[in-house]
């Protein structure tokens, strides 16, 4: 069903219960002749010819369109009435005229509150740049890294932005289960109830000038609500619509999606989030510690960094323990009351102080049985594979190293760095050969 005949359908249906309810010559002079032009909120925008007609629907008959629209039972709760070129009579005008049951984004997440390091200064400069200007830089922008690295703290500080220094734009911010959930209820609502609850979703997303969706990535084998999102992205990107998009892989990594979805976030902007170094897990401590209101000492801090992993709630996770125990015990925060409230020794954590890539390196090339030249050399032997990026995933893991350096040590390029510590990152959550490998590798190299 085409747009304008769905609207045409949603209109009949109000006139038929509006002609109940209005008299007959008010109807015909009136209402008989309003064009269905929009649905905005739940409400019919119906444009009249002239400000005289608009205006006196508006006195004198909008409360019975409304009834009759509730009374319809096509899913909307009342009408706008504008008029073309009309400075009373507009759109704008409209109380709660924005996109009802979007998430609202955290408000303590913005740009102010991102710790930038060198792991993702890039990605935020172009967060800021969106935000700067939607529609007009990096359209889309594609964000992605791993878990807890700071994606949807970029994400809802892009739609906090945007909604405090341009309040007269809509902006979306959801996930993509979100989105797919409501695809899902629209097509079961379409099916039920015979009227085509589709087009109210579409119409939904599309008259947005901001849409920012998360994680992206669960759409994996779900055509159906890749096809509307296809769809959804090229309206918006014809009318300039600013697009933002998280996923945990690079868009060429996302097999599983469309081949031309792929393409159009490849078109835009492609920005990694990569693992904090110390120095910004230390920084990030510091600003989660102050919004408590609590000054860790630096030796607390090194201790809480060198024993986490780079996911930076898991990080915040630990920093929270230590505050409690400092609280339960009423004792201040000390190196010895965060080891005990970890349940960690504080030698281990000055053993990792001696951690080198050289270490790790023997200690991979010890357990697979491998030697260091076979190790960073160009064989594509699959269990020389395996040992290679379960290397490189815990030199990422254990050292505060840049990416690039880890490449030189290695062999290889930025993008093989990259791609060999996500691969290990996702196979450690469904493979048990592979996280024991990882767990014995690291125990080895914190022994030597």
């Amino acid at each position: 069903m085409e747009e304008n005949s769905q609207l045409e359908f949603y209109w009949n249906k109000i006139k038929a219960r509006a002609e109940k309810l209005i008299n007959a010559v008010s109807f015909s002079s009136f209402i008989e002749d309003l064009e269905p032009t929009d649905v905005v909120n739940k409400k019919l925008v119906l444009k009249a010819g002239t400000e005289v007609v608009a205006k006196t629907v508006a006195q004198h008959h909008l409360s019975q369109l409304k009834e009759a629209a509730e009374s319809a039972d096509i899913g909307l709760n009342g009408v706008i009435i504008v008029v073309d070129g009309s400075d009373t009579y507009t759109l704008d005008e409209q109380p709660d005229a924005a996109i009802e049951n979007d998430l609202k984004p955290d408000v303590r997440f913005t740009f102010d509150s991102f710790v930038v390091g060198p792991g993702n200064k890039f990605v935020y400069a172009a967060a800021k740049s969106v935000a700067e200007a939607p529609g007009e830089n990096f359209n889309p922008l594609y964000i992605y890294g791993g878990t807890g690295l700071g994606k949807t703290h970029l994400m809802q500080a892009i739609a906090n932005e945007i909604a405090e220094k341009k309040p007269s734009l809509k902006v979306v911010y959801t996930t993509s289960e979100k989105f797919l959930n409501e695809y899902v209820d629209s097509m079961y609502a379409k099916k039920s109830a015979g009227t085509d609850n589709e087009f109210r979703f579409r119409n939904r997303y599309r008259n947005v000038d901001v849409l920012i969706i998360d994680d992206i990535q669960f759409w994996a084998g779900k055509y159906g609500v890749q096809e509307a999102f296809f769809h959804t992205f090229n309206e918006l990107f014809a009318q300039h619509k600013q697009i933002v998009i998280s996923s945990d892989c690079p868009a060429k990594e996302l097999t599983t999606l469309e081949e031309r979805l792929r393409t159009r976030f490849e078109g835009g902007l492609i920005a990694d989030i990569q693992p904090p170094d110390i120095e910004t897990k230390i920084a990030i401590l510091k600003r989660k510690a102050l919004e408590k209101k609590y000054i860790l000492p630096d030796e607390v801090l090194a201790f809480l960094v060198r024993n986490s992993d780079n996911n930076v709630r898991t990080l915040e996770g630990r920093l929270n323990k230590v505050i409690f125990a400092s609280k339960l015990h009423e004792e201040p925060i000390t190196l010895q009351l965060a080891a005990t409230a970890l349940s960690e020794s504080v030698d281990n954590a000055r053993t990792q102080e001696e951690v080198t890539s050289e270490s790790v390196m023997r200690a991979v090339c010890a357990y697979f049985s491998v030697s260091k030249s076979e190790l960073v050399g160009k064989s594509k032997r699959q269990d020389l594979v395996r040992a290679r990026q379960v290397c490189i995933y815990l030199l990422c893991d254990m050292l505060a190293l840049p990416l690039v350096s880890i490449a030189k040590e290695m062999g290889r390029d930025h993008s093989t760095i990259i791609y060999a510590r996500d691969k290990i990152a996702e196979l450690m959550r469904v493979n048990d050969v592979i996280a024991k490998a990882v767990t014995d590798v690291k125990s080895a190299v914190l022994k030597q």
